[in-house]
């Protein structure tokens, strides 16, 4: 299906790895030119090469930056002033006791997860509103709606970003611009590869079936019973990109594989 997203260029955050790549991959599949954002310059050009290699039709360009730097956003400002499509993907997060989330921590990750997509939103959204033109796509986490009550200071910053998403889609009405948020369930990313073949150092099974064992007994609730694909969320996220999802506006779009028990 062709998604009807030839020429567009869209900033996706966090694009070096994981979910951020997989959406860069995939809509350079369509034929949109990605800026590829890290904070490492090497991983960026790695990354660019990789695209121009795999879509040559496409023209990536590297988008170097630290987000939460507001010198550093601004430089990307100048350098891009203007995208079709923005992705925010970037994101940290990590398994923490409450009563080790001091305000230090608090603060890094309200900077990192909602202000840096805030900055880069309140840049971009304006410039797609007077054309009439655009996507912005806030990728949260299942975590969003049923914290795990493991990552306190990560659970409250995805839910921040589905309020921000819907506050900011109030913005669009009347246009042809759409702000929404992908919620995704646990996904594969190479950090999570990694330590599923940590605790399965010397058995002799395939990856598939240490990631079966795995789900089983630490994450029973998954409908899915395997992680998903970074490629999955990616298609998704083009799809959501497209003229052919004008409807979603402000909307939490689940690809949690089961996780959230409730309907709603």
């Amino acid at each position: 299906m062709d998604m009807g997203l030839k020429e567009k260029t869209a900033l996706v955050t966090g694009s070096t790895k994981g979910i951020g790549k997989a959406i860069a991959f995939e809509l350079a599949r369509e034929g949109v030119h990605v800026l590829i954002n890290g904070r490492k310059d090497e991983e960026v050009e790695r990354t660019v090469r990789e695209i121009k290699s795999t879509y040559p039709e496409t023209s990536p360009q590297k988008a170097t930056a630290d987000l939460v730097d507001l010198e550093q956003r601004q430089a990307l400002f100048e350098k891009f002033p203007k995208v079709d499509i923005l992705v925010n993907s970037m994101g940290i997060y990590e398994i923490m006791s409450y009563e080790d989330v001091n305000d230090e921590v608090w603060d890094k990750y309200i900077r990192t997860n909602v202000l840096a997509a805030n900055g880069l939103s309140q840049f971009y959204l304006p410039k797609m509103v007077k054309n009439n033109d655009g996507r912005i796509i806030f990728i949260a986490s299942e975590e969003a709606m049923m914290p795990s009550g493991q990552m306190p200071q990560y659970c409250m910053t995805k839910s921040m970003l589905l309020s921000l998403s819907k506050s900011l889609s109030k913005l669009t009405a009347g246009t042809e611009v759409t702000i929404n948020t992908i919620l995704p369930g646990p996904t594969l990313s190479e950090n999570v590869r990694e330590i599923i073949e940590g605790i399965y150092p010397h058995e002799t099974l395939t990856f598939e079936e240490k990631e079966k064992d795995f789900m089983k007994r630490n994450l029973p609730q998954s409908e899915l019973q395997r992680f998903i694909k970074p490629s999955e969320i990616g298609r998704l996220a083009t799809f959501v990109c497209s003229p052919y999802a004008q409807a979603f506006r402000g909307s939490p779009i689940r690809m949690d594989g089961g996780m959230v028990p409730t309907i709603f």
